[in-house]
């Protein structure tokens, strides 16, 4: 009986240990909740937990939104509100970047992946939610994490302008970025 446990469990999809719960304050308001999946992207869950640990997520805004493809936001370098929001996108954190843990999980609405340069091997802290499916970036971006509660509030995040989602003007922003277990 415990063997079959152990079998469905692991049909269930990817283990999670912890996640992260994102407060929301600008045209979108509320929390977002995110399961981390530690098992498929182990480095990239260690470096966003300890930047939200270390409380930098903070007070960083969604400063590229794509209507119905998705929201982007980590820029704790650049991208802190009230900061120039035309360097928003461009900056990381102290810490280094990572090589990609690219998986079979597919980005579907709600799946939470790191964003990068055109090395693939330059994530760093930016990450981005889905509004819908985007099997254009299976294999090519490393997904982090699902939004398991919130999808209404990543839905009402305001949204950018033009081909690449500048956000123009008061961008929403991370108000409080918490780890969870």
């Amino acid at each position: 009986m415990r063997r079959l446990a152990v079998v469905l469990c692991l049909m269930a999809g990817p283990a999670t240990a912890s996640g992260l719960e994102i407060d929301v304050a600008g045209a979108a308001n509320g929390t977002i909740k995110i399961d981390l999946f530690e098992d498929i992207a182990p480095k990239h869950v260690e470096q966003i937990t300890a930047l939200a640990a270390d409380g930098v997520y903070n007070d960083v805004v969604f400063h590229r939104v794509i209507e119905g493809f998705m929201a982007q936001t980590g820029d704790v370098q650049n991208g802190k509100l009230g900061a120039d929001m035309r360097l928003a996108g461009t900056g990381g954190s102290d810490r280094p970047d990572l090589e990609a843990e690219f998986s079979d999980t597919p980005f579907e609405r709600g799946v939470v992946g790191m964003a990068r340069a055109q090395d693939p091997n330059s994530a760093n802290s930016q990450f981005f939610i889905m509004f819908d499916e985007g099997a254009f970036l299976n294999g090519e971006y490393t997904v982090v994490g699902k939004v398991t509660e919130g999808m209404d509030v990543v839905d009402a995040i305001k949204l950018g302008e033009g081909p690449n989602g500048a956000v123009i003007g008061e961008p929403d922003v991370m108000k409080a970025v918490r780890v969870t277990d």
